[in-house]
Order: C-alpha cells, then structure tokens, then sequence
C-alpha cells in the first residue's frame, strides 16, 4: 500500500511540487532583479540567464510528482488542450502563487538592506524586483502594448513547450527538457524583455507583487503612469498560453503521427517511457518478420511436399 502510494502522487504531493519548483524559480529569478538593480551586480543578461536556470532547476524539482507546470499560463492552456484534469487547475494555480510569493518574502528579506539603501522609500524605483512594469518603468510603453506583449510573450512559450514536450515529435528525453525549456525562457528574456519585463506568468507576477505590497510596497499594484496595473500580467499570459497551445496543435500538432504510447496530461517526457515505446515498436517487427518468415518456410515445405 506503502510503495503503491508513492508510485503515484496524491493531489497534495503535485501541489507541494508545484509550490517547491515555482519557488526556486523565483529565488533564483526575483534574487538576481534585487542583484541587479539594487545591488548593482550584473546586467540584463544575467537576468535573461538566472531566471532560465531557475526554470531549469524548478523542473528538475517537480517534474516527475507534477510535471511541473511552474505557471498557471501552462496549467490552463494543459487543461484545454492536452486533458488536464480542470479540478486540478485552481489547486495548482494557487500552489504555483504560494511558492512564489513565498519566494519573494525570502529574497525581500534577505537583500531588505540593499532595497533600502537603493531605495529608501520603497517606491517604483525598486517595484521592478518584484513585478513588472510597462517598460520596465522607465520606457513609455502604453498599457495596451504591455497586454500585447505578454499575449505574445505567453503564446510563444506555450508553442515551443508543446513542441519540446511533444513525444510525437523530436521531443528531447527528460534529463534534457528541463534545459531546453530553460533556454525558450533565455530566448524570450533577450528578445521580449523591453515591453512588459517578460514575466508570461501569472504565479511569477501576483505573487511576489503581493510579497512586495505586504512589506512596505505601497505602489505595487500600479505602474508609473498611477493606473492599476497588476492585471495585465495576470490576465494577458493567460489568454496568451491558450493561443500559443492552439496555434502549436493548427500548425504542427495535426500533421504529427500517432503517439507511439500514451502519456498522462502534462507530464515531462521520460526517457523509459520513450525506451518502452521504442521497445515495443522493436518487438512488433521482429514479430512481423518471424510470422513471415514461418510462413515462407511453411510454404516452401509445403511445395517440396
């Protein structure tokens, strides 16, 4: 009963994977921002590269419990078009929220003497640690560009998960997925990073926004121009994950063969999975071919008969 439990996670263990891979994605990419901007150690692309590895080590965390979704974007966009079950997408949303909001108390804690000497008011000059921005708060970027961009943004790291995970296509195997989805994160960080900050996650935003708020952030729902702004990234990925899972399935998923074996919704490719399939397909050929060539030689006695 013991071992059987632990071959197949309860709801509560994909839960807590979700919380403790969404936080590491957030120590290491709210942790380098506060290194950043208030510290001043590094650049942009140290940025673009720690929140990469973050994703790459948050999947290594929760992906056999829960497949690690890491983002509530992923989670609904799974629920739609790939049979995750919907009663799960509130649960993990909010695990994902937790372990980033956890996440971000701990880094406001730990750099809480560089953020006041940055920035002793605790205003918009160090909001950008936390949350986004609209041009990352200092470039004049409309609201309505920010919802675009992180439309866009989402859009783009759904199709290439469903690409990357996809094992009907040339889906790597899991000990290199989380890698490859860490560098679409990267890739996105360099070329989508000016409009809107990137943050193509609803749990990587609300949550450390909300950390922010609770400790001294008064600001931390709004953007520069003073309109509420915590929205757009709360709502836009979500629309965004939806379309880039559907124009994955339009443009590439109905032109793919059947999968060689199936696979619970949502989860990272494994390379047994991929080996049994592979074992299998192996196993129906030397069947074919055995049936065939004892039919040949039934044949040929049969004839010298």
């Amino acid at each position: 009963m013991v071992e059987e439990r632990f071959k197949k996670p309860t709801l509560l263990g994909e839960l807590l994977a979700e919380f403790a891979g969404t936080f590491i994605l957030i120590i290491f990419g709210v942790g380098v921002v506060a290194q950043v901007v208030a510290g001043g150690l590094g650049d942009h692309d140290s940025i673009a590269w720690a929140w990469g590895l973050g994703v790459v080590f948050g999947i290594y965390v929760a992906a056999r419990i829960s497949g690690a979704h890491l983002n509530p974007a992923v989670t609904l966009a799974l629920a739609v078009f790939r049979g995750f079950p919907w009663r799960k997408v509130g649960p993990y949303a909010l695990a994902q929220t937790l372990g980033a909001f956890t996440a971000a108390l701990l880094v406001r804690w730990v750099y809480n003497d560089v953020l006041t000497a940055f920035d002793p008011g605790h205003t918009l000059n160090s909001q950008g640690v936390f949350s986004t921005l609209p041009g990352n708060g200092a470039l004049p970027v409309s609201v309505g560009t920010a919802f675009l961009d992180q439309i866009v943004g989402t859009a783009i790291l759904l199709f290439l998960v469903l690409a990357v995970t996809d094992l009907r296509n040339t889906a790597p195997g899991a000990n290199l997925a989380p890698w490859i989805i860490g560098l679409i994160v990267v890739a996105i960080g360099f070329a989508w990073g000016t409009n809107a900050g990137y943050a193509i996650n609803p749990a990587r935003d609300f949550g450390p926004r909300l950390a922010s708020f609770i400790t001294g952030y008064d600001t931390a729902w709004r953007d520069q121009y003073g309109g509420l702004y915590f929205w757009v990234p709360l709502i836009a990925p979500l629309i965004g994950g939806v379309i880039g899972a559907a124009l994955y399935d339009l443009l590439i998923g109905r032109s793919l063969p059947l999968a060689p074996a199936e696979q619970e919704p949502g989860r990272t490719p494994t390379e047994p999975e991929a080996d049994k399939a592979r074992a299998h397909e192996f196993a129906d050929n030397v069947a074919a071919d055995t049936t065939a060539e004892t039919t040949t030689e039934t044949r040929g006695e049969t004839t010298r008969g």
